[in-house]
């Protein structure tokens, strides 16, 4: 799940150094928390105009964790 995150985050930005993805562990419900850190100015690529870009990362990501049986949330810092 990690590498899915870093792969389609790298697709979007310029400085593919600057992205990194921190996994919380399970909290009492067993929702994982992937937290996307990612250049400053690259900030606006991976949100996207009206947040549709990280609608879409949150979508695709949450699909995958249901065909595994995992409940995940991913925020952008």
């Amino acid at each position: 799940m990690q590498e899915l995150l870093l792969t389609v985050a790298r697709g979007l930005v310029e400085d593919k150094d600057a992205v990194s993805v921190v996994v919380d562990q399970p909290n009492e419900d067993g929702t994982v928390v992937y937290h996307l850190s990612v250049a400053p100015g690259d900030m606006g690529r991976v949100i996207g105009k009206q947040g549709r870009i990280a609608k879409a990362i949150r979508v695709v990501m949450r699909a995958v964790a249901v065909r595994k049986g995992e409940k995940i949330v991913v925020e952008i810092d």
